[in-house]
């Protein structure tokens, strides 16, 4: 019978347990845990969904100002659909003035404040809906008051406190024209028409052409893709409104 030769047993190399037992407390501790949480979060704003303040009452009733928001960057890779509801970077053709530059400490409360979505924002941010899409033709009104798209009425059923308007008294032929008309726009390539549901009371893609003012290029105000965040699919807050918009 052939006698097994003794094998000493695998020992771990000098130092390897207590560097593991290094490792196992650190990760345990509370801060870890912390700091992981917060990377999470970052990740997540960053990537895959961002939460925004609605900062004004252009979108009343849908979305009343201060509600609490979450958009979806992923979902939207594409382009946005009419009828979406998009929050965007306030483009430059929309601003009365040059943005002025932050302090040194207000950029960095900013900085951490879109990255962990708490907090003060570098970020000019605005929510609108989407009525008209690249390569579409929008107007208003037809006979009934309604915005059209290539001719066709569109159904906006969410739209409240509408500009006036009332066949044969004051519309798109009348004098005064109704403050509600717009003449044809036409979209190029990766621009999108955004208006406001509360429309009377909305500074948007048409705000500047409506009524007797001729709609030129350089009263409407489309949105290019590049400033689309993403596509609005959830109110966080208030606890009582909370639900798809």
């Amino acid at each position: 019978m052939t006698a097994t030769p003794d094998v000493a047993p695998l020992r771990p190399a000098a130092g390897a347990a207590p560097h593991r037992s290094r490792l196992r407390r650190i990760a345990s501790h509370p801060l870890a845990h912390l700091a992981a949480a917060l990377l999470l979060i970052a990740l997540v704003q960053s990537f895959v969904a961002k939460v925004y303040q609605v900062p004004s009452a252009s979108m009343e009733q849908t979305l009343m100002p201060g509600d609490r928001i979450l958009v979806d960057r992923l979902g939207i890779a594409g382009a946005p659909e009419r009828g979406d509801i998009v929050v965007f970077e306030r483009p430059d053709a929309w601003r009365d003035a040059p943005r002025s530059e932050p302090s040194p400490w207000r950029a960095a409360a900013g900085w951490v404040g879109d990255l962990f979505g708490l907090g003060p924002s570098n970020g000019d941010a605005l929510v609108k809906r989407v009525v008209g899409a690249p390569g579409d033709e929008i107007a208003c009104c037809d006979d009934g008051g309604h915005v059209t798209v290539d001719g066709v009425a569109l159904d906006e059923s969410y739209v409240t406190n509408d500009l006036p308007f009332d066949a044969d008294t004051i519309d798109c032929d009348s004098i005064p024209r109704s403050p509600r008309c717009f003449d044809p726009v036409r979209l190029g390539p990766g621009e999108f028409l955004l208006l406001g549901d509360n429309r009377a009371d909305s500074s948007d893609s048409i705000s500047l052409c409506r009524g007797d003012v001729p709609t030129t290029p350089a009263c409407a105000r489309p949105v290019d893709r590049e400033n689309i965040v993403g596509r609005v699919f959830l109110r966080l807050w208030p606890l009582d409104r909370v639900g798809a918009p």
